[in-house]
């Protein structure tokens, strides 16, 4: 059969040889066909693969990939070999692939296996590995299912490798045999599941010992007082205050960018390539951008070591990857270079230390630290902010709107210096009044929420002294009656909006550090995964600033282990983030209550599902249907 989600009524393997037949020949085919299984052929023809050919891709190596080559197969390889002698002496293969579907590592032998170097369905057609990738779960293929001639007296069943962290596919594990009588379930099932459940084991196991290397790198750097220390991987961050206060976001992303290039660069030209690309791609790298900054080796000024052959060996790549600190001017006016340090785990670079350091005379930034009100560099924050420091620049009145934690408050309090604050929402404005009409600054928070005779003063105040110092906010709500649109009207011309955080995600990093409580004398500042950042970016905050801003206190707070924030650490309608399809209102009614399952049982997928009633797998499913 094709997949596990359809495992009744499908035609015998008789009917299914007859039906492939016919489709060669163009004919037309029983109504019994899958649908699945006829789409598969009909992508096999669009693609231009002959079902005739008995080389249709080079034949895997008769000897394993270099663990080198490829994080995935360093992790999967320890794994593998131990299981390989479950496969006995009869005609079963164990085979496994990247998230490219390139064959890493093959052991045993079926009878006409699919042993090649790609079992893509451009090159191979339909197959289980294909299969499983797309699918996401375990998948089987079996005899005529698939559309080259080779393969029709055998059984395939493939499972997906998860990153165990951020549920990216890194690639499949596939158990091979002769033909499955009738498509029953097929034998290996168990062996797939469990050398691919052991690999995803594996690589968490070697990505957390990756982050407490790093870590303990980064606490050596930093243990001289005010240092500037960047630890980074190309998936974490580690920033110490200093760093904060001397390197803007943008330099950080351009330091990340330039030190992640040099040494990716240097480990791809020490490592012999696999199909045309190197297979290091294959696990979960570091990242992908290109810097622009030129780094030279501290001490004789050399360009960074650069490897002029290949790797001889397993470690060897990694052993050719620069060992000596190199030295990166940012390329963005920061004013300040970067000792980069790379940072070696298991014979492999695992990321890198960045001391930072100002150059020339120019200053550096305020040694307080950012305000959360200025803080934020899109395009719709700052006009905003612009605007409203413009107009504060005349003592006239100037109203902020924005929804509910917008910042509204905290701006105001930055655009004049020590005004008298009045809440509406606390009492009347009596003393205020008197101190505006005196031309003393007045900021009136929840203008809204004005009682009808401070509206009615204000206005007559405002209409004998147009040009008063007053700041005001406002959070639309309800219609304003005839009195509150009369103060609105009057300070229309002099209006700004903020916008809601959801308009402006990409600020959410710049926040993130602001927001975050000092961190204890020896420990490091609240760091955050990519896969976390991504989460919270992706939340719409109904909240705002202040929703954030409660998130990020509680977890500085609460949290008891080390390394960055992960995205399992989120509450969970942050974590799941929004619907990524419109959901019908019973989907939408199945999504709330599992989410109200798991805050009720502090995220603990297994209890949310038992205190639904449903098996922990429908969970998962229904929870990654609603992602799309």
């Amino acid at each position: 059969m094709t997949s596990t989600e359809h495992p009744s009524v499908r035609p015998t393997l008789a009917s299914l040889r007859r039906a492939r037949e016919l489709f060669l020949r163009g004919h037309q085919l029983p109504d019994d066909v899958p649908d699945d299984v006829v789409a598969a052929w009909k992508r096999a023809r669009f693609f231009g693969v002959r079902h005739d050919v008995t080389d249709s891709a080079p034949e895997a190596p008769r000897h394993p990939v270099r663990p080198a080559e490829s994080p995935l197969l360093t992790a999967a390889l320890p794994v593998l070999e131990r299981l390989a002698p479950a496969l006995g002496t009869g005609q079963t293969a164990l085979v496994l692939t990247d998230e490219r579907l390139r064959v890493l590592w093959t052991v045993g032998r079926a009878p006409d296996a699919p042993c090649c170097r790609d079992l893509s369905e451009q090159e191979v057609g339909h197959n289980s590995a294909a299969l499983a990738l797309h699918t996401r779960r375990r998948a089987e293929v079996h005899g005529p299912e698939h559309f080259l001639d080779r393969w029709q007296d055998v059984s395939a069943v493939s499972v997906p490798v998860l990153a165990p962290e951020t549920g990216r596919t890194l690639g499949t594990v596939t158990v091979t045999s002769g033909l499955s009588g009738e498509c029953t379930p097929h034998l290996g099932a168990p062996l797939a599941e469990a050398a691919a459940s052991a690999v995803e084991a594996e690589l968490l196991a070697r990505s957390r010992a990756a982050e407490r290397v790093l870590l303990d790198a980064y606490l050596r750097a930093t243990r001289e007082q005010g240092r500037a220390v960047v630890a980074l991987d190309g998936r974490n961050r580690l920033v110490s205050e200093a760093a904060v206060q001397l390197l803007s976001p943008e330099g950080l992303e351009a330091l990340e960018r330039s030190t992640v290039a040099l040494l990716r660069t240097a480990d791809r030209a020490a490592q012999p390539e696999f199909e045309g690309d190197s297979a290091s791609g294959t696990g979960t790298g570091t990242g992908t951008g290109t810097g622009t900054a030129t780094a030279t080796q501290v001490g004789n000024e050399a360009e960074p070591p650069s490897a002029s052959g290949p790797a001889t060996g397993p470690g060897a790549a990694a052993d050719s990857a620069p060992s000596a600190p190199s030295r990166i001017r940012l390329p963005d006016g920061a004013d300040c270079s970067a000792t980069v340090t790379p940072v070696r785990h298991l014979g492999s670079v695992i990321g890198a230390v960045a001391v930072l350091e100002r150059v020339g005379r120019a200053p550096v930034a305020s040694a307080g630290r950012a305000v959360v009100s200025l803080a934020g560099r899109s395009v719709p924050w700052r006009h905003a902010v612009g605007r409203a420091t413009e107009l504060a620049l005349t003592p006239e009145p100037l109203l902020l709107v924005g929804e509910r934690g917008t910042g509204k408050t905290s701006l105001a309090r930055e655009l004049v210096a020590r005004p008298l604050i009045v809440d509406a929402a606390e009492g009347g404005l009596r003393a205020g009044i008197g101190e505006l009409a005196d031309g003393h600054p007045l900021l009136i928070r929840h203008v809204e929420r004005l009682t009808q005779p401070d509206t009615a003063t204000l206005n007559s105040l405002l209409d004998a002294r147009p040009g008063a110092p007053l700041l005001a906010t406002y959070t639309p709500g309800t219609p304003p009656g005839p009195c509150l649109q009369r103060l609105l009207d009057t300070l229309a011309a002099r209006t700004v909006t903020l916008p809601a955080l959801r308009e402006r995600p990409e600020d959410i990093k710049e926040l993130l550090p602001v927001l975050s409580p000092r961190s204890a004398p020896g420990r490091p500042p609240l760091t955050w995964t990519l896969d976390a950042l991504r989460a919270l970016e992706q939340y719409p905050w109904p909240g705002n600033v202040t929703e954030l801003a409660h998130l990020v206190r509680a977890l500085a707070e609460t949290r008891r282990t080390t390394g960055p924030v992960r995205r399992a650490e989120l509450p969970d309608a942050v974590r799941e983030g929004p619907a990524t399809r419109q959901l019908s209102p019973m989907e939408h009614a199945e999504r709330t209550a599992i989410l109200e399952a798991l805050r009720r049982n502090g995220g603990n997928k297994a209890r949310a599902a038992a205190a639904l009633g449903i098996a922990r797998a429908t969970l998962y499913r229904k929870l990654r249907g609603y992602r799309g």
